[in-house]
């Protein structure tokens, strides 16, 4: 800037000395020091580079379709392995019912003829059943209870269901 100031001085002075003697030094040229001096040019602009709304879109765009190509081959590999797990235990069901089948057993051999052996065990010894009849329960024809009788020998005065059926006969008279 001061520099600009100088040169428009410098002029200004020269001007008004040359206007005053009216005349015009070197035949309408100005001599080097009259002339004005050019102010410094400015910096030629560097423009920015632009982002586009188109580029942004693209790149955003490009990311979901990555996305959505990844979620695709993760279905196709999900529904193949369920296909082949399918397929697998189709054939585990064909193999367990082939072994169902009934197969056809080999024939025993009869060249030695069977003969049973007797057990060695002993054979059970039959016991009396002991018959507990609650107080409320009484046989009515007896009118006895277990806990009446002490002993075997009183089992036997009981009269048996035959003797019991035979006496309920005799007493309606259906003999």
């Amino acid at each position: 800037m001061e520099p600009l100031k100088e040169a428009r001085n410098r002029v200004e002075g020269s001007s008004s000395s040359d206007n005053s003697n009216g005349r015009t030094s070197g035949g309408g040229r100005r001599s080097p020091t009259n002339c004005l001096i050019k102010p410094p040019v400015k910096k030629n602009t560097i423009p920015i580079d632009l982002k586009l709304h188109n580029d942004i879109r693209a790149v955003e765009r490009a990311r979901f379709a990555h996305q959505v190509a990844e979620k695709r081959r993760l279905i196709k590999q999900y529904k193949m392995e369920r296909e082949t797990t399918k397929l697998e235990e189709q054939e585990e069901i064909k193999r367990l019912r082939k072994e169902l089948i009934p197969k056809v057993q080999l024939m025993p051999y009869f060249d030695r003829p069977f003969v049973p052996r007797r057990s060695e065990k002993q054979p059970t010894v039959p016991r009396e059943p002991k018959f507990c009849i609650p107080q409320h329960k009484t046989i009515r024809c007896c009118r006895m209870s277990c806990n009446d009788m002490s002993g075997p020998s009183q089992l036997q005065h009981l009269p048996s269901s035959v003797e019991k059926t035979e006496a309920l006969y005799k007493n309606r008279g259906l003999q």
